[in-house]
């Protein structure tokens, strides 16, 4: 009998809708907890999970059977949901349309979940839309400008 054998890492990186700096320290560890819960409730496995009050950035073990559009839009759908319930946000709360996808082999895993692991650091030095540029080069993406995220400048 044979089975589906696969190693699928995905680093996904969403923001915050016109790059509102929305998302606190008070209640960004809860925010995490949470996504990483819809992630598990899926079957999928949560490797990392961290951002800056714009955006965040998420690594995540997936199954070949998970369709990664309709994961993301899930986590954002209901982690939207979940923060206008909470009333974490004076304004009302949305995730920004589109997002970036980029894949990892096992061997890059331990870099990737340390570069999540220090966002804050990170940007104190770098900007969003560097770092998404950067990754669009890096990996090659074709894009529009004027497809990107909306930029606060």
């Amino acid at each position: 009998m044979s089975s589906t054998f696969s190693q699928l890492y995905i680093q996904i990186v969403f923001a915050v809708k016109g790059r509102q700096s929305l998302i606190q320290p008070s209640w960004e560890e809860e925010l995490y907890k949470y996504i990483t819960g819809i992630v598990q409730n899926k079957g999928q496995k949560m490797l990392a999970i961290n951002g800056i009050p714009d955006h965040i950035h998420l690594l995540i073990g997936m199954k070949p059977s998970c369709c990664l559009s309709d994961l993301v839009r899930e986590i954002k759908k209901a982690s939207n949901n979940y923060i206008n319930e909470k009333r974490f946000c004076p304004y009302k709360f949305e995730w920004q349309e589109g997002y970036g996808a980029f894949s990892y082999s096992h061997s890059a895993l331990y870099y990737v979940i340390g570069y999540i692991a220090n966002q804050k650091e990170h940007h104190r030095t770098k900007t969003f839309r560097e770092e998404y540029v950067d990754f669009l080069k890096k990996f090659e993406v074709e894009y529009k400008e004027e497809y990107l995220f909306d930029w606060i400048e």
